[in-house]
């Protein structure tokens, strides 16, 4: 079993389900068309079919749903606020509450407006006020969110930003890149700034989410693993040690050796992404991340497998559950696990990859559960696999 009001739930992001976000700086990387970026286009269309996703959730026997607030339609142009979107994602809200599901909300989610401009967004004087700015308006819908992520995976958010700006420059995109540690250091103080904000508007528990990468030490490289973990994920875990929680976000391990990262070598059990199919990810990410955290509260706020292969779904979730559970009874306290993600989506520049619980025609927009939604939906029902 697991803990008693353990959240079960699934998670999507505004721009890669919801369509048509016209105004921020993901669809503009979209029409400059780039080479390895395809077009998001409609998405599958959230923004108008959230109540069916959120009850296909609900019926499935899970009780949380995560999603995010899209800045640019929140905020179109600097200062001026949307009533009109506002009040849509308070529906949102509402709808999931009235189904029985915890919403979890995230506040930025990889996308931002594109008036505060490509990759010196968060390198601006005022980023930090202008992100608070725009808070200041989302926590006006929270009433009755427990759960409130305040930025998604700010490491990979350093790490896109800081190599857009090396293109920028005119040099090669650095595939492989670190987390650029000035950003990574203003999406900190932007944390800091917002959390109480957030907490004393809507009484909410406030944290951030972390991509995890459950790295791992190679004979001889001790030391670089240290100083990449650092740079990768502890500087922004340190970060959350003051917080009422931490998103664990966990898909896949790879080595450290003494030169870095070690790429992940070709076989054919790797997932759609090109990433080794390591459920035991899970439990390693969640372990370090109470090294580094201590006593805060974790929710695994993403988890899963990009595949075509529905019952490899299964099996990847039922051994990273194993792992997550392993580590409950070692004493880690962990609130919920939330899997990514509920639909076959966009998946930042391609739509191969499927993460999904659902599958989505993008014609037509019907959804279609697959066996793992139902089969997720009964472990939550049982809480215990």
């Amino acid at each position: 079993m697991f803990p008693g009001g353990f959240l079960w739930g699934a998670a999507t992001a505004a721009h890669q389900v919801e369509g048509n976000n016209l105004n921020n700086d993901w669809w503009q990387l979209e029409q400059d068309a780039a080479p390895h970026v395809q077009y998001s286009g409609d998405a599958v269309d959230s923004y108008h079919r959230y109540e069916e996703d959120m009850s296909l959730l609900a019926e499935a026997g899970f009780t949380a749903y995560r999603f995010s607030l899209e800045w640019s339609r929140i905020e179109p142009l600097p200062g001026k606020f949307s009533r009109a979107e506002l009040a849509h994602y308070r529906r949102m809200i509402d709808t999931a509450l009235r189904l029985g599901l915890t919403p979890l909300v995230t506040l930025h989610h990889f996308t931002h407006p594109r008036w505060l401009g490509a990759h010196e967004a968060w390198l601006r004087d005022d980023a930090v006020d202008l992100f608070a700015r725009y808070v200041e308006q989302a926590v006006t819908i929270l009433d009755g969110v427990e759960w409130v992520c305040t930025i998604n995976e700010p490491n990979v958010l350093a790490v896109n930003h800081g190599s857009l700006a090396e293109v920028a420059a005119g040099r090669p995109y650095p595939f492989g890149a670190l987390p650029d540690v000035k950003i990574g250091t203003a999406l900190i103080e932007a944390h800091r700034e917002v959390a109480p904000l957030v907490r004393q508007a809507a009484g909410a528990k406030v944290g951030w989410t972390v991509a995890n990468q459950a790295l791992v030490p190679a004979e001889g490289g001790e030391a670089k693993h240290a100083e990449v973990q650092g740079i990768w994920e502890d500087m922004y875990l340190e970060a959350a040690r003051d917080d009422d929680f931490v998103g664990v976000q966990s898909y896949t391990s790879q080595l450290v050796d003494e030169n870095g990262i070690v790429p992940h070598p070709e076989h054919p059990d790797n997932t759609l992404v090109g990433w080794a199919y390591r459920p035991d990810a899970l439990g390693i990410a969640v372990r370090h991340t109470r090294e580094v955290v201590g006593d805060v509260p974790i929710v695994v706020t993403e988890n899963g497998i990009a595949t075509p292969d529905d019952e490899r779904r299964i099996g990847y979730t039922t051994s990273a559950l194993q792992g997550l559970h392993d580590a409950i009874e070692d004493g880690i306290d962990v609130r919920g696990y939330v899997h990514w993600s509920l639909l076959d989506n966009f998946e930042w520049g391609r739509w191969e990859p499927t993460f999904g619980l659902i599958a989505v025609d993008r014609e037509t927009f019907e959804r279609r559960p697959k066996p793992s939604l139902g089969w997720l939906g009964s472990v939550a029902r049982a809480n215990a696999l």
